[in-house]
This record gives C-alpha cells, sequence and structure tokens, in this order.
C-alpha cells in the first residue's frame, strides 16, 4: 500500500509479459504498486507490439479469441501469482482481467464469460472486471454471490455507481468474502469538456464528478468495496502528469494508472489527502457547469458509449490479427 496510514493503493494500469517480470517487481519491492489492472486497450497494445508474445503464438492454435484469452490468462496469470504474497497478508495484490467487451449486454453470457477465465487464471486474487451496464449489474451480482472478485469498470455516472452498489451489496448478502472495486474514469470528462469551459472551472469537471461518487461509495458502508480512480493519465501539457493522482489523493482508494504517470507522482505529487470534498461544494460545482450549458446526463451518457465502443474496437482490432 502506498500510503498506509490513509489506506491508500497505486495499481499499475499496465500488463505486458516482459515487464512483470522487470518493472512490475520492481515497483513492488518499493511498496510503490501493490495491484495490476489490464483492458481490451492495454493487451492490444501488448500483444500486438511487444515480441515477447511471439513464441507463445506460434504454438497457439483454434479460433483468434481462443488465441487472445491463452495470452492473456498467461499474462494475467503470472500477474497474479506475482502479487500473491501482497494479497496473502491482505495489501490488496489484485489483477483484473475483462471479460469480451462486446458482452456488455448480455449477463448470461458475460457470467459464462467471466465463470471460464476464473477457472483458466484459476488464483484467488483475480479480479474479473464487468462494464457498468444494465447487464453488467446483474453479472456483478452473479459473480459476487459465487465468491468472485469484480471491478466495475467504465464508470462515469454516479447512477451507474448506484447500480453496481446495489449489486454489489445484493452479491454480498449470498457472499460475503470477495472484494470489489468501482473503477471510476476521470480524465475523459476533462478531455472533452475543457474547450466549452471558463478557465476556473477546466480540468475540474472529472475530478468533482469523482469526488460526487467517492462520497457516493462511502454512504454505502460495504467493507468489501472501495473506489478505485482510473483513467488518470494526462493527454498533453494542460497539466502535470500526476494531476489526477494528486487530486484524487483520497482516504480508502485506489488510483490505477500508468506507468510513467504513477512515477511522477511518486516524485512529484502532493500526498496530502484531497478528498472527501463536501457535498453541497460539489453540488455548487455542478451548478455552475449547469449554467455553462453543460447537461451532464448527455456528457454521461456519450463517454460511456465511447467507453464501450473503444473497447470493443481493441478486442476486434487484436482478434483481427490473431486471424
Amino acid at each position: 500500500m502506498f500510503l498506509e496510514d490513509i489506506g491508500f493503493s497505486l495499481w499499475a494500469d499496465f500488463i505486458e509479459r516482459d515487464f512483470l517480470e522487470s518493472g512490475f517487481r520492481e515497483l513492488i519491492s518499493k511498496n510503490i504498486v501493490n495491484g495490476a489492472t489490464s483492458n481490451p486497450a492495454i493487451f492490444k497494445e501488448a500483444i500486438l507490439n511487444s515480441p515477447a508474445y511471439k513464441e507463445q503464438l506460434s504454438k497457439l492454435t483454434g479460433t483468434p479469441k481462443k488465441k487472445y484469452e491463452a495470452l492473456a490468462v498467461t499474462d494475467i496469470k503470472r500477474a497474479c501469482e506475482i502479487l500473491l504474497p501482497l494479497y496473502e497478508k491482505g495489501d490488496e495484490g489484485f489483477a483484473s482481467l475483462e471479460v469480451d467487451p462486446r458482452l456488455c449486454n448480455d449477463a448470461k453470457g458475460t457470467v459464462e464469460e467471466a465463470l471460464r477465465l476464473h477457472k483458466a487464471v484459476d488464483m484467488p486474487n483475480l479480479m474479473i472486471k464487468v462494464p457498468a451496464t444494465e447487464a453488467g449489474y446483474e453479472a456483478m451480482e452473479e459473480l459476487i454471490g459465487r465468491g468472485i472478485n469484480v471491478n466495475a469498470t467504465l464508470i462515469f455516472s454516479p447512477s451507474q455507481a448506484k447500480g453496481c452498489l446495489d449489486a454489489f451489496k445484493r452479491g454480498f448478502q449470498k457472499d460475503g468474502s470477495p472484494k470489489a472495486v468501482l473503477s471510476i474514469f476521470v480524465s475523459r470528462f476533462d478531455r472533452k469538456l475543457d474547450k466549452m469551459l471558463p478557465d476556473g472551472l477546466k480540468g475540474r469537471v472529472g475530478i468533482m464528478n469523482a469526488a460526487k461518487i467517492y462520497n457516493l461509495i462511502n454512504s454505502y458502508n460495504l467493507l468489501n468495496a472501495k473506489a478505485l480512480f482510473a483513467s488518470t493519465g494526462v493527454k498533453g501539457d494542460e497539466y502535470p502528469p500526476h494531476y489526477y493522482i494528486s487530486e484524487l489523493l483520497a482516504p480508502n482508494s485506489v488510483n490505477t494508472a500508468p506507468i510513467k504517470t504513477i512515477e511522477a507522482f511518486v516524485e512529484h505529487g502532493d500526498k496530502e489527502p484531497k478528498l472527501p470534498i463536501p457535498d453541497e461544494k460539489i453540488a455548487t460545482f455542478f451548478n455552475e457547469i449547469a449554467d455553462n450549458g453543460i447537461d451532464m446526463q448527455k456528457v454521461y451518457d456519450e463517454l460511456l458509449e465511447e467507453g464501450l465502443e473503444a473497447f470493443v474496437k481493441a478486442f476486434d482490432e487484436i482478434l483481427k490479427e490473431l486471424s
């Protein structure tokens, strides 16, 4: 845990075969990271651009999806093995593997695939990543009820977070042992909205939205669920590289970020908690956003659609290259 006194963790938002045996181990040994996340876009970059996969690929047969899963399962299982000592001493130690994003509206298909991937990895510190859709909520409840750790992903709106939390609560009533995180996406708000806002509001929508969801999560008092701030890398030079980690430093939370972002935070970031922010202050902020002509529900809907499309596109591109 990076800041044990407040229960704040950093997870590497990057998995690649060679990195796991080198840089990842080093970050763990220095007590900088204690978890890892992946998604179709991350695996696309790793599998298609790293020579580390060529040997295994040359031996694989079957459909493109079976080849992809074999590669991904190998990496995630190895990440779980490396993180297992942390998990066993209660210092998180989770690695996340996402189900096929094309199943985002298929609860039954999501559960079936999640169970298959869970069995293939066969590690207690695996988290199954499920998009926060209506079908996803149903799948999350089922998976937690079966004792499987869940990472609810692509959360943009408080209503999505509530759907996940309600599903978690029902799942925990069946099995209280799994752990769960809610991956709240952050930087995409500001990349989308900064050009429409005055200087005083630029670079703040993603942070204030995440702060609102963080307060909602805490209000549920679910001992085995916590906020995870995702999409916290900075594109361009408008903000310091560590901006979204520093601004979302919060008790009992996780920030998952690219390696360079984590390194920038460790070296230059502010280590004082910035959250929680009072609900009244958050409400005032979003009233100002509305006064500037921004319809947040429309923004939430657009970002979710764009996020799902991006993951499906990345997944399709992997399968095309593996065919």
